[in-house]
């Protein structure tokens, strides 16, 4: 008896080694040959322009996840500042930092092929063909819509700014290494989408370019996984440095007539909220960019919620204040 619990535990100690050294290697796994680089130029006029910085600093609001948090009172109000990254998300699985995405060469994307930067887009990969935490949902924006914001970011100035790396904890490697694999859209992405305030539009916009069903939708931040109705909200934002220790949870914004904290608006209370900004200072919320959209889009959103399964969840306190213990 003495003898196999000697052989079992020199197995499972084995097994322990052998499983540290499989997650810390395979955490940094290459993605190159499995999504290899698509070879593209894009050639954007000023029109296609336009239409990327409206997405970039409205709806897709890469400016308020792509700017140090000190920056962010200034994105709110509209001001174009430096899309330099260091946003940090202090998640379960260790602190992700955003890269700086201004055309610096030697600390920005300036370096970058459009092919990386596209792929990047569309798989979550970067341009070292390693994997990313499905933070940004633009696997399933069309087209234009992607060349656009390549086309926009890529005149914005360079600056210099080292980005830091990204700190995995052995739990966030191995998520890495079993769990996070490369984003695609389900169908193939539309060549083109046209702007107007139909239900379908509005659907795009919540699932393609504003990420609502990303962050109204339930998510285990250990894996980005899904694991709630949809719109039913109660995904957790902090405490943490950048709600300066509150904690939000994302209310249900389905119809249900009970628990669905939009269920009783009408149109013109649904764009009069997203126009008025937010309430709560930290708040992770981009109302800044989301109260520049215009009505037409604010219209096509209300309308497509209001499509969604009702479904009755009651999240509970919203909004918590700090404690003195944070």
């Amino acid at each position: 008896m003495k003898r196999f619990l000697l052989i079992l535990l020199v197995l499972i100690v084995i097994a322990a080694i052998s499983g540290y050294f499989f997650v810390n290697n395979g955490y940094t796994h290459n993605y190159d040959e499995e999504y290899p680089v698509k070879e593209i130029t894009i050639s954007a006029d000023s029109t296609m322009i336009a239409h990327g910085k409206y997405l970039a600093l409205g709806p897709a609001h890469c400016q308020h996840c792509h700017s140090p948090y000190e920056n962010i009172q200034a994105v709110e109000r509209g001001e174009e500042v430096p899309m330099t990254g260091g946003f940090v998300f202090e998640l379960p699985i260790g602190n992700l930092y955003t890269p700086n995405i201004t055309s610096d060469v030697e600390t920005g994307i300036g370096g970058y092929t459009d092919g990386q930067i596209y792929r990047m887009l569309r798989h979550n990969i970067r341009h070292d063909g390693q994997v990313c935490l499905e933070l940004m949902p633009f696997f399933n924006m069309s087209e234009y819509d992607v060349e656009s914001v390549i086309a926009y970011i890529r005149t914005l100035a360079p600056v210099r700014s080292e980005r830091k790396e990204h700190e995995y904890n052995f739990l966030g490697k191995v998520v890495r290494t079993l769990v996070i694999k490369p984003s695609n859209s389900a169908t193939a992405p539309l060549d083109y989408i046209k702007r107007d305030s139909t239900i379908a539009y509005g659907k795009y916009l919540s699932e393609a370019v504003a990420n609502c069903y990303g962050c109204h939708t339930e998510r285990d931040l250990k894996t980005g996984a899904f694991v709630g109705e949809p719109y039913a909200g109660g995904t957790v934002f902090g405490p943490d440095a950048s709600t300066q220790n509150w904690k939000f949870v994302t209310p249900n914004i389905t119809t249900d007539p009970e628990t669905g904290v939009i269920a009783a608006w009408n149109e013109a209370q649904f764009i009069n909220r997203m126009r008025g900004g937010r309430v709560h200072q930290t708040s992770p919320m981009p109302w800044g960019p989301f109260s520049r959209l215009e009505d037409m889009e604010l219209k096509a959103i209300y309308r497509f919620l209001q499509t969604v399964k009702p479904v009755k969840r009651d999240n509970g306190q919203i909004v918590t204040p700090p404690t003195e213990a944070s």
